[in-house]
């Protein structure tokens, strides 16, 4: 597996120097509250010397550039281990949180990583995300979508399994879903659900569509709270995420949120804690979220 060098102490490269919250032209539907960030002027866009095109993981996978299998047959050995193949020369960035359906079970990655190509197998560390299976032949992994934040915390903040399991039943107890095998990716039995869910990510999707081309990152309201916030170094590695990162942000605002009552003010206070400087920065992700680096140059940060 290639060696990722990541530098502490790098100075932060997504933040108000570079980018700024747009509070003026955030959007709302139903249950969820979505407010821009955006780059200023050419923004901050690190790249990888000589692999100038970064692709996601669900791009990939989508388009079968990429391939996803079992490192194994034993459980106990090969649960927390997926191999990945790219078959490009171009890097791939995989996020904390990206659910994959398939295999002997569904699983979660559990960090940000470049992986950039080397021509041979390489490995992710994943977590269980079905806790009821581990089948003897290996189904074909597909892309799902990223978790909700409520699981991302706590796969970010606890990295153990029985948490997860513990958040994942929770949820499915919540949502009035029955899952034989605990399957986060479970469907909902109300089919009126998936089309719920259509209406917000439609109305989102069509929002980005016909706005500029600025846009890393955004904010995420629901009722009294802010559910979270992701930003990334280019607009090219944010919309290669978009699709996948609404969903899971869609599904916390239907199923635990209310509608938005949270002001500028309180918003721009939360921003302050991860986007004024380096220090401030650190200190807040460390426990709140994460920031991913990589060749020094910040590619992504999660904020909860």
């Amino acid at each position: 597996m290639v060696c990722l060098l990541m530098l502490q102490t790098a100075a932060a490269q997504i933040s108000y120097e570079t980018f700024f919250v747009d509070h003026d032209s955030a959007w709302q539907f139903k249950n969820l509250k979505l407010i821009p960030i955006r780059a200023k002027g050419k923004g901050y866009t690190p790249h990888i010397p000589g692999n100038p095109e970064i692709i996601s993981l669900q791009q990939g996978l989508k388009t079968g550039l990429i391939t996803i299998s079992e490192r194994g047959t034993a459980s106990t050995e090969n649960v927390h281990w997926l191999r990945v193949n790219n078959k490009t020369n171009k890097p791939v960035f995989i996020a904390s949180g990206e659910i994959l359906i398939g295999g002997r079970q569904d699983r979660m990655v559990t960090k940000d990583t470049l992986l950039v190509p080397s021509g041979k197998d390489q490995y992710v560390s994943v977590m269980c995300v079905e806790e009821g299976r581990w089948t003897a032949k290996e189904k074909k992994f597909v892309y799902g979508k990223y978790a909700n934040p409520r699981l991302r915390r706590v796969l970010d903040q606890t990295k153990n399994q029985v948490r997860i399991w513990k958040e994942i039943s929770n949820q499915l107890d919540s949502n009035k879903i029955i899952s034989p095998t605990l399957a986060y990716a479970a469907p909902h039995p109300d089919k009126q659900m998936a089309v719920y869910k259509e209406e917000y990510f439609n109305f989102f999707k069509e929002k980005f569509h016909n706005t500029d081309s600025t846009i890393v990152g955004f904010v995420c309201i629901s009722g009294n709270k802010i559910i979270g916030a992701d930003a990334f170094s280019g607009i090219h590695l944010f919309y290669h995420s978009l699709d996948a990162l609404l969903q899971g942000y869609i599904e916390e605002a239907i199923h635990f949120g209310n509608l938005p009552a949270v002001g500028d003010s309180q918003v721009r206070k939360y921003t302050d804690q991860f986007m004024t400087d380096e220090q401030t920065q650190e200190q807040y992700l460390k426990k709140n979220g994460k920031l991913y680096r990589y060749l020094g140059k910040v590619f992504h940060l999660t904020a909860y």
